[in-house]
């Protein structure tokens, strides 16, 4: 009886070890990383995610091996009310708790993304959603309207859209998908750069803050080189106090529904009042994003005779007083 207890007690034991051992590896097993290779994934929480929201995104993204697994090691460490919502960078090298913790920090993943001069606002929405930043680019386009900004901005903000608003400049932005913060961060930039330490001479310029950016965006899409913006300006400038309509090949481009490589004849009648070939004045709003320089052009331009301007080849201009010269100009360039 007593060796029977024996063998009894033994095969508990080993059944107890083998069991144990076959929970510890299925344990260890499922929070084991699912490789050693691959970029790292933008993986992200929305608010309010339960845990078994969260670990169903990350099996979604193969990121875990085992669910059961994951959820048991956030009860045993306590990580389970601790998950915070966000956008986070995640390899597939680091393990069920690794990941866990990551996710408990609140440390977001971060993009940095150039904004070039001369974009437009739907240029720049489609470079947010190409970065990974939003989820996609007509959401950002519909956000990017001055009621968005207006509580965090005291610079005059135009009533509707924000395009020639959005500073061009190098961020660093928050995975997190929302557009609010990234479009507040931009005109802030706007305003701290350009309008707050210009304020006296923006204000004493004798057009709005609207119309100075306006002007700002045809000289960025005019100009090539820096030292020609504040002369470009002037022959805006000029060209404006005379009553002459722009005929900027960049405001029809603007107005048209494609972009083109090279404009017709009949693009130049297209009906609509950015079309400054057949309205005269500024547009209604600015056709592009400008840099400081150009800012700054369209606050200090040139004090020149030219009405008139005409491109090279590298990009500069030929600036006349009058048409006869300027037509003079345009035969040199091309030979005749």
């Amino acid at each position: 009886m007593k060796r029977v207890l024996i063998i009894i007690g033994a095969i508990v034991v080993l059944t107890a070890l083998i069991f144990g051992y076959g929970a510890w590896n299925w344990y260890h097993s499922g929070l084991a990383p699912v490789s050693t290779e691959g970029e790292p994934k933008i993986v992200r929480i929305p608010e309010g995610t339960s845990v078994e929201g969260i670990t169903r995104i990350l099996r979604d993204e193969a990121l875990i091996r085992d669910a059961r697994a994951f959820k048991l090691m956030l009860r045993m460490e306590g990580l389970s009310g601790k998950l915070k919502a966000g956008a986070y960078e995640i390899s597939g090298s680091m393990n069920g708790e690794e990941i866990a913790r990551h996710i408990a920090s609140g440390k977001v993943a971060m993009r940095r993304l150039t904004i070039p001069e001369g974009l437009t606002l739907e240029q720049i929405a489609q470079r947010m959603a190409e970065a990974d930043l939003v989820d996609d680019a007509a959401t950002f386009e519909e956000r990017a309207v001055a009621k968005t900004v207006a509580s965090e901005i005291t610079m005059p903000l135009p009533k509707g859209s924000l395009e020639g608003y959005l500073f061009p400049e190098t961020y660093d932005f928050c995975c997190d998908l929302q557009p609010d913060p990234m479009i507040i961060r931009m005109v802030q930039e706007l305003e701290d750069r350009f309008y707050t330490p210009n304020r006296a001479e923006i204000e004493a310029r004798g057009l709005s803050l609207h119309e100075i950016i306006t002007l700002a965006s045809l000289v960025e899409r005019e100009a090539r080189v820096d030292h020609e913006r504040p002369l470009i300006a002037g022959v805006i400038q000029n060209r404006l106090d005379r009553g002459m309509r722009l005929q900027i090949d960049a405001t029809v481009q603007y107005a048209l529904p494609e972009h083109k490589g090279r404009l017709l004849f009949e693009d130049l009648k297209v009906d609509s009042p950015y079309n400054t070939y057949l309205h005269a004045g500024l547009p209604p709003g600015p056709i592009a994003s400008p840099g400081l320089p150009a800012l700054m052009a369209a606050l200090r331009p040139a004090n020149t005779d030219a009405f008139f301007y005409v491109a090279r080849a590298d990009g500069t201009h030929i600036f006349s007083h009058t048409f006869t010269e300027h037509q003079g100009a345009i035969s040199r360039i091309r030979g005749r």
